[in-house]
This record gives C-alpha cells, sequence and structure tokens, in this order.
C-alpha cells in the first residue's frame, strides 16, 4: 500500500495482549501515515462542529489577514484525527473493545495550513492493567506538519484495550 506521493504505507504494529503493550513501552515512536488538510475538510469540520472562524474557513479574508499566509486547520480537527492515525500504523488483534478514555494533556504548538500532509507519532509511555486482560495505556502523541519544524500537537492520550482472552497478560 502506498500513498498518494507513491511512498510506502506506515507498517503497521500488532499489540495482540497486555503483555506486548508493556513490552513496548519506552521504545520508539511508531509513526502513522500522513493525511493531507485540505480546505474542503476544514471547511466539513466548521459544518459539523460550527466553528466557522474566518481564520478557518475563509481563504481570501486568511490570505490578506492572517500571519499564517492562509486558512489553518482547527486544532480540535487535528486531534480528531488521531483514531484515523493511529489505525494506520496500529493494530489491537485479538481485542474485544479499545475505547478512547480521554487526554491528560492537549497543547497545540503550531498552526497547520490547509494542504499540509501531516501525520502522528504514538510514543507508548506506560501501561497499567486494572483487570486481567484490560490494558489502561497512556501514548505520548505528537502531530506534525511535513514541511514545519515544530509540532503542532502535543498529547498525553489515554486508551483502554480489553482482549477476548483475560489470560492474555
Amino acid at each position: 500500500m502506498t500513498n498518494p506521493r507513491g511512498q510506502p504505507a506506515a507498517a503497521l504494529r500488532a499489540f495482540d495482549s497486555v503483555r506486548s503493550l508493556r513490552d513496548f513501552v519506552g521504545r520508539p515512536a511508531i509513526r502513522s501515515a500522513s493525511v493531507v488538510i485540505g480546505q474542503d475538510l476544514i471547511d466539513r469540520f466548521a459544518c459539523v462542529t460550527r466553528d466557522r472562524q474566518w481564520i478557518h474557513v475563509d481563504p481570501v479574508r486568511a490570505a490578506a489577514e492572517s500571519p499564517y499566509g492562509g486558512t489553518i486547520a482547527h486544532g480540535f480537527l487535528l486531534l480528531s484525527l488521531l483514531s484515523c492515525w493511529q489505525s494506520s500504523c496500529i493494530a489491537f488483534p485479538g481485542a474485544a473493545v479499545v475505547l478512547n478514555y480521554g487526554f491528560d494533556r492537549v497543547r497545540f504548538t503550531a498552526p497547520v495550513r490547509s494542504g499540509a500532509r501531516v501525520s502522528a507519532c504514538f510514543a507508548l509511555d506506560q501501561v497499567a492493567e486494572p483487570r486481567p486482560g484490560e490494558a489502561r495505556c497512556a501514548w505520548a502523541v505528537t502531530v506534525r506538519a511535513e514541511e514545519s519544524p515544530r509540532p503542532a500537537v502535543h498529547a498525553d492520550w489515554r486508551i483502554v484495550v480489553r482482549y477476548e482472552e483475560a489470560g492474555s497478560g
């Protein structure tokens, strides 16, 4: 599988048990496939969220008045794509359910201009097993546009993974 620029897609890293997750803690981050954040996507997100601030949806005004020279993506749009990016590079075979448990910290640290190619990196910081077969994972996530010198988002994301076999830990 390749992305639109003909580069290989991100490799899928499978975690089939609580143990496999625990064994990955502290290893180098997993990088996702990239997604183009085009104006159409930004506009559709603005419609759904009813956040139609001009810096996101008015290319003419943003080109004239914005310090970024054009429209930029909503921070929450980037945050909402974490599940997409995660599924492009991480799998949980044997899991009965994978749940978004929330965030401990989110920072929007750089703008993402319309048309940018953006990807995420997922570093597993911590795994707890409150019940047999259940992993509470703490992922340090960094979202970055390809041409940007700084990451656009830093997030401490919590995910719960429940495996079908209680003895899978």
